[in-house]
């Protein structure tokens, strides 16, 4: 059993039993591990801006079907470091960063959970899986939702933001907002009716509530060199050849935020991969309304469990 610093851990709607613990990456940096057990186990990894808690009602859903789950913040948000005196502004150098985050989560996971586990990546935390997955990293199945695997921006956009960020590194002013983006940026300052997360009012409310309730959980707005880091990733993998392992998609119809091309240009190519598609949905497919996140997250055990 691992002995590492206990973390703390607010109360999400998830199961009792939960260890929070604080892990140390290769580079030092601190971040936070949530831990259900249980005799098969998922790992989670969440998306920008996202936290643990977030994924409380989930980790209830996969307990029922008698999963246990340790879920990660990410470098940069929850309650992990942050890499500027700006909390609000969500940063690395490099996407490379993520994979030492990854490498100390499946450290953990050697000490508490039995084999190789399922992995289920949404946004951000796809983009991240798959990296990993073409490291070879042990994986039994992954499940993805809406995977960064694009942006869903004008390409003209999307070049003079790598322009922009190529002109101001030499003066670190890449560590500044990307443009149109703030303190504010995201879901503290979202309205319902304007919100491309969820069509579901009641997950809205809850996620907007805990980060609310604890302003430590929030982040606004990437720095420009995230985005340029966040390119060059996506750029990067989509020339290398899919991973040979079960595979699943999920995509919304009405994404907006991740570019769907970009996620069926990937199953396509993959030897067995499902592609789930729900007419209507957002970028959230975990926090959509019921009919929606209970197919998807069927779909996903039952990947798992073959």
């Amino acid at each position: 059993m691992s002995t590492q610093e206990s973390a703390p851990l607010a109360e999400c709607g998830a199961p009792e039993g939960a260890r929070a613990v604080w892990l140390r990456a290769a580079d030092g940096v601190r971040i936070r591990a949530g831990y259900w057990p249980g005799d098969k186990v998922v790992l989670v990894l969440p998306g920008r801006t996202e936290v643990i808690e977030k994924y409380g009602l989930v980790v209830r859903d996969l307990a029922a079907a008698g999963w246990g789950a340790l879920v990660v913040d990410w470098r940069g948000q929850g309650l992990s470091d942050r890499a500027l005196a700006d909390p609000l502004r969500g940063h690395v150098g490099d996407f490379a960063e993520f994979q030492r985050d990854l490498d100390a989560v499946l450290a953990f996971a050697e000490g508490v959970a039995p084999g190789p586990m399922p992995w289920l990546a949404h946004s951000m935390g796809g983009c991240i899986a798959l990296r990993g997955l073409m490291r070879g990293l042990p994986c039994k199945a992954v499940a993805f939702s809406a995977p960064m695997l694009g942006l869903a921006q004008e390409p003209g956009k999307l070049r003079a933001l790598g322009w922009l960020a190529r002109l101001a590194r030499p003066f670190r002013a890449d560590r500044g907002y990307a443009p149109t983006t703030s303190a504010g940026f995201g879901l503290p300052s979202m309205g319902f009716e304007a919100n491309n997360l969820t069509t579901d009012p009641a997950q809205f409310e809850r996620m907007k509530a805990q980060i609310l309730g604890d302003p430590r959980l929030s982040l606004g707005g990437p720095s420009l060199r995230w985005m340029a880091a966040a390119l060059a990733e996506i750029t990067a993998l989509a020339a290398l050849p899919s991973p040979e392992v079960p595979a699943l998609f999920g995509l919304g119809g009405a994404e907006g935020i991740v570019a769907p091309a970009a996620v069926r240009d990937r199953v396509a190519p993959w030897p067995g991969a499902e592609l789930a598609e729900y007419p209507g949905a957002r970028h959230e497919l975990l926090m959509e309304r019921p009919e929606v996140r209970e197919d998807f997250l069927a779909r996903v055990l039952a990947l798992f469990s073959r």
